[in-house]
């Protein structure tokens, strides 16, 4: 059925364009379908978008054409018309025509079927082009009705000897593109430039058709729009059905015409993502049959290389390109070729039915799934080699069911080697391209890497050593929530939050509020809300609001204080300009921010960069302070003597600076945009 739709769109689109013909045709003035015997193939039966004048019926004209198939030379054809009264087909479903070629014995036949009988009192009116016969054959041509009605007609008709046409040369000037025909000393010569179909030679669109007569011994300039395999030069006298000649010189040249084909063919793309169905038109000036492939392209821009997919050749009919179980994606395209050219046409919509991101928590890959379609999806850990990332097992599935709302996914993998990347792809269907995604815990990052393994080195020796100083006295740390609140401006910074708000959490048992943890809900109910609710629950616990600063939070508070003065309202969907406001209006209440605690990391920050309103707030400076700041989030003090503080922050700087020293490009943020 989606076949017969989009079939049927492209015939409607192909008759629209006036598109190469590609095999015998029969015309009618009613709904039909035609078959024949083998010699003639299977006509295409059609409305003309051009009818002619009507025969008075009952007549049947012969008369000669010519049929020019593709890959076949030209060869002489007689063209039937007919005219039958409406009085004498009650009761007729079609037609059978008879050919025979009398000196040869030749026969074939015909038959047009109509599709529906509802009564017409209009008479039929039918061309057939064309029966393919010899120059100086006679050829018979009879006629009955099915059922047989008694109506019967035969005619013949003799295919003449084509006279020799008018002589010319030609020249192809690219530069100008156009074609200059020189004709030699004599008679005027009428010119012109048409695209060979397979019966007729079609005038150019306008404002390329020109016929012009060419004197003895002149010549013309003939532009035209596109160097196409069919383009012909056509030459006639001016007297009414003189004989023509006619040459395409490009038709065995790919090498001229390949750069511009392309150019002149219009891509209708009829792909669905509802049915996982990728369907191209092409209509064109030629009657070309390229081979259509898919291929998976590595980025969105043109001159990004596309990879074929194996076996993966779409079917093709009437110039309509159909592949079904296909993930329709705007980098999964069709490469069509034709003779020793290609084109890549990809998807027109650029909407996909579904997305990846992936976040980086600790040692584990966490990929975010939404779909608008029931779908299945798979993941894999790779390893580039040779320019290609091949997926390794164990292989990851997660499965959006038939009537779930649309909504998130996730797929957490493990990060097993440094240099990972990680492949996505729709595991339902039978073609699908593999996105790519490599997030910053590579072979370049060793910087980040080596910072989460020396905090969680760092977190896990305070905790040896100093278990009972941290304990706090009710029995657990983590009965005090901690609001972790800080500025986005830096990839940097959102990893060495992420690390520390993780290693609160895994490593001290913190009852740790991120918004980044939080994302439906911050999403759900406003990034204000949000942070007063919190704010309030972490009041109620005797809990602590942890701000870490950086250089990007002192811009950030300046603009929010312009804004402020001003009394141009800030943007209350950022989490961090609502937080100022909740930290302005509580230090204005009571003289001091009670529960708030700030912090910054010594590599991003400095103390002149925290504001002068601020600084009342407690503040420490990590990782240097790192043991007094989590004596502040259990609510006193640390014992510093009893945590060897000097050996603790010893080697704290060590595992950091060495860290350091591995590389210093930024760590991900929890949310990475999907590339490929």
């Amino acid at each position: 059925m989606r076949r017969t739709v989009v079939l049927g769109a492209a015939l409607l689109l192909l008759l629209g364009v006036g598109a190469a013909v590609t095999r015998l045709r029969v015309f009618a003035n009613f709904e039909c379908r035609a078959t024949a015997d083998r010699m003639l193939s299977r006509p295409r039966c059609r409305r003309p978008a051009r009818p002619g004048p009507p025969l008075k019926a009952p007549a049947m004209s012969l008369r000669r054409a010519w049929l020019c198939l593709p890959a076949e030379p030209c060869q002489p054809c007689v063209r039937v018309r007919l005219a039958l009264p409406a009085a004498e087909l009650d009761g007729v479903r079609g037609l059978q025509l008879n050919f025979l070629e009398l000196g040869s014995n030749r026969a074939s036949w015909l038959q047009v079927w109509r599709r529906h009988q509802a009564p017409d009192s209009k008479p039929w009116q039918v061309q057939f082009d064309c029966f393919p016969a010899e120059s100086g054959q006679q050829v018979l041509v009879s006629l009955h009705t099915i059922p047989d009605r008694g109506l019967a007609i035969s005619r013949s008709h003799l295919v003449a000897a084509e006279l020799p046409g008018p002589a010319f040369t030609h020249t192809w000037v690219p530069e100008s593109r156009a074609i200059e025909v020189w004709v030699p000393e004599g008679p005027a010569v009428m010119v012109r430039l048409c695209h060979q179909l397979a019966l007729e030679c079609e005038e150019l669109p306008q404002p390329f058709h020109r016929q012009v007569l060419v004197h003895g011994g002149y010549h013309v300039s003939l532009p035209y729009e596109f160097l196409v395999p069919c383009l012909c030069i056509e030459a006639s006298y001016p007297d009414h059905d003189s004989p023509r000649s006619k040459h395409c010189p490009f038709r065995d040249l790919p090498a001229a015409y390949g750069p511009e084909l392309w150019s002149s063919v219009h891509f209708h793309d009829y792909s669905t993502s509802s049915k996982d169905q990728m369907a191209m038109v092409l209509s064109t000036r030629c009657p070309l049959h390229p081979q259509a492939t898919l291929c998976w392209r590595e980025m969105a821009a043109e001159v990004s290389p596309c990879h074929d997919i194996p076996n993966s050749t779409a079917s093709e009919e009437e110039q309509a390109y159909i592949l079904d179980e296909v993930d329709v994606h705007p980098q999964l395209c069709f490469r069509f070729s034709y003779g020793n050219s290609s084109h890549v046409e990809c998807p027109h919509r650029t909407e996909t039915a579904w997305n990846v991101s992936v976040s980086v928590w600790g040692l584990q890959l966490r990929l975010h799934l939404t779909s608008s379609v029931p779908a299945a999806f798979s993941a894999a850990l790779c390893q580039h080699q040779g320019g290609q990332c091949q997926p390794e097992a164990p292989f990851y599935t997660v499965t959006a069911t038939e009537g779930s709302a649309p909504g998130e996914l996730a797929l957490l993998l493990p990060v097993q080697v440094l240099g990972s990347c990680v492949l996505v792809w729709r595991s339902d269907v039978r073609f699908a391209g593999k996105q790519l995604l490599c997030p910053d815990v590579s072979h370049r990052h060793f910087g980040l890497l080596g910072l989460a393994l020396a905090v969680g080195l760092v977190m896990i020796v305070l905790l040896l050593n100093c278990r009972s100083t941290w304990r706090p006295a009710d029995g657990a740390l983590s009965r005090r929530p901690v609001l972790l609140l800080y500025s986005p401006d830096s990839e940097e910074h959102l990893g060495l939050v992420c690390t520390l708000a993780e290693q609160l959490r895994a490593g001290l048992g913190c009852d740790v509020r991120l918004d980044l943890w939080e994302a439906g809900s911050v999403g759900r109910v406003g990034a204000l809300p949000w942070l007063y609710a919190q704010r309030g629950h972490v009041g109620c616990q005797r809990g602590t609001v942890l701000l870490l600063w950086s250089q990007g939070s002192a811009q950030l508070f300046h603009q929010w204080q312009v804004g402020v003065v001003s009394r141009i309202p800030g943007d209350a969907h950022d989490v961090f300009g609502a937080a100022m406001a909740c930290l302005h209006g509580e230090m204005s209440a009571v003289g001091h921010g009670s529960g708030w605690v700030l912090a910054y990391f010594s590599r991003l920050c400095s103390p002149r960069d925290v504001p002068r309103l601020l600084r009342p707030l407690p503040t420490y400076r990590l990782p240097r302070q790192l043991p007094g700041l989590l004596g502040a989030l259990r609510g006193s003090p640390p014992a510093l003597r009893r945590c060897r503080r000097g050996r603790v922050r010893g080697l704290l700087h060590r595992l950091l600076e060495a860290g350091a020293r591995e590389g210093r490009p930024p760590p991900q943020p929890p949310e990475v945009a999907t590339g490929t």
